[in-house]
């Protein structure tokens, strides 16, 4: 058993460390990807900011110089220069009219209205030229000098940091990544466990017990709860049938071995009569066991949920008028009083089962049963449809009522006549669950008892 425990925690170990690895990958490759792409915006958003700025300070200062009778005038706010920006004037003809040249630049560019170009080497400036008019031939140039912004130490240092701080980063997400995994596999690891002990002990009473979600896990470990349990139900259905069947089996079975050891021994001197009564003795037996199996059967299919019935809306009334005719129409011990159109979902077979088991139950019990007296009747009461048997016979203590509805149970085992299995009641309460529907029952003790059956109407 540990070796299967050990087996199994190396098996779930090895899945969560693979789901570690991935989502380490996963996260290491999205920060790679992140750090390229903020270095390409940067640089672009740096590089649009400068331009911008040298633009805005150009146009500013394009409306402070004015041309008057060839000479040049500035206004008091012009800027030649400005956060890193340098304006000059220069005439039409290209010669410098104000302003001074940045020191390290050496650029001899011609003259482009509204167009930023970068120059140099070492160090790269960025120019724009603005043409300022006055009149129809003259006017002035503005040309905005500005040092190109440099990205690459921000980025070395970027890279560097990133260098430095990603097998921390790294790190840090394997043991997340894996805490993750640990936690959302824990189910799964409950859900094993329970399984491998109920697999040890043989013993279908555990549960998982995850509490109701809508995560995959909680929807498998109820899945796992219902199976365990209709398993539960129906291993137990099966030891219930073996041990009633070993229980009830026991006497017919002692009679019919008895009777044969008998017949082998002393039946060369047995008359034709006793030969008979042995073989009708054996034959009662033997019918006895044949319905004490069928009744066992039906009980087991019942409970485990395999009896094959199919409802249908069916007029209770009118189905149990016809099932009392054609069983007990010779026997004028009937009285049936059934209302119409009384609808309820319910399977014929089933529902004549019920009623032959209620009716034959009535009977035995009459005080006799010979002119036993059993009224059915078929009525609605608060919506429900009321199936009721009632019978004149010896009647049901209180203590008892509970009793009877168990298996085996005989409250007068000198009515039972040899023929009686001890399942009708036990039956008939199984049928009613399988309809949908419940017994109750009224009985006083000498006068008589009334079984019903409560169906929910359509």
């Amino acid at each position: 058993m540990r070796a299967k425990e050990n087996s199994a925690r190396r098996g779930a170990h090895a899945v969560k460390r693979r789901i570690a690895l991935w989502l380490t990958l996963l996260t290491v490759l999205l920060t790679v990807l992140l750090l390229v792409y903020l270095l390409i915006i940067s640089e672009t958003v740096a590089t649009q900011t400068a331009q911008n700025e040298l633009t805005r300070v150009l146009r500013e200062n394009a409306a402070r110089v004015s041309l008057l009778e060839g000479s040049f005038q500035v206004a008091a706010d012009f800027r030649f220069s400005s956060g890193g920006i340098t304006t000059l004037v220069y005439s039409r003809g290209g010669a410098l009219l104000a302003g001074q040249i940045p020191v390290g630049y050496r650029a001899r560019l011609p003259f482009e209205s509204g167009v930023i170009r970068t120059v140099g080497e070492e160090t790269k400036y960025m120019v724009l030229d603005l043409w300022v008019p006055s009149g129809w031939e003259n006017g002035l140039w503005l040309r905005g000098i500005a040092v190109a912004p440099e990205l690459r130490p921000v980025t070395s240092n970027m890279i560097l940091w990133t260098l430095i701080t990603l097998p921390l980063f790294a790190l840090l997400a394997a043991c997340g990544a894996y805490l993750i995994a640990y936690r959302a596999f824990r189910p799964l690891a409950r859900i094993h466990a329970t399984a491998e002990a109920i697999n040890e002990a043989q013993d279908l009473r555990g549960r998982i017990g995850l509490p109701a979600g809508e995560d995959e896990f909680s929807r498998l470990a109820a899945t796992f709860d219902g199976m365990f349990e209709r398993l539960e139900r129906s291993f137990e259905a099966e030891k219930q049938f073996a041990s009633d069947a070993a229980h009830e089996l026991r006497t017919p079975i002692s009679i019919i071995k008895g009777a044969c050891e008998y017949t082998a021994r002393y039946g060369e001197g047995e008359t034709p009569e006793e030969r008979r009564e042995t073989l009708e003795m054996i034959h009662r037996q033997a019918d006895r066991m044949a319905r004490l199996t069928d009744g066992l059967l039906h009980m087991t299919r019942m409970e485990q949920g395999s009896e094959g019935s199919e409802l249908f809306r069916l007029d209770l009334g009118a189905e149990v008028t016809a099932i009392c005719a054609e069983t007990y129409a010779a026997e004028g011990r009937l009285t049936v009083s059934a209302e119409k159109e009384i609808f309820v979902l319910a399977d014929r077979d089933l529902l004549s089962r019920l009623l032959c088991n209620l009716i034959e139950n009535a009977i035995k019990y009459s005080d006799p049963p010979a002119c036993a007296a059993v009224t059915v009747r078929v009525t609605r009461c608060e919506g429900e449809a009321l199936l009721s048997v009632s019978d004149r016979g010896i009647g049901i203590p209180p203590e008892a009522h509970e009793r009877i509805w168990q298996r085996f149970t005989r409250l007068d085992p000198s009515r039972a006549d040899g023929e009686s299995t001890g399942l009708g009641l036990a039956i008939v309460r199984g049928i009613a669950e399988r309809l949908a529907g419940y017994m109750t029952l009224e009985s006083e003790v000498g006068m008589g008892s009334t079984f019903t059956l409560h169906l929910p109407l359509i």
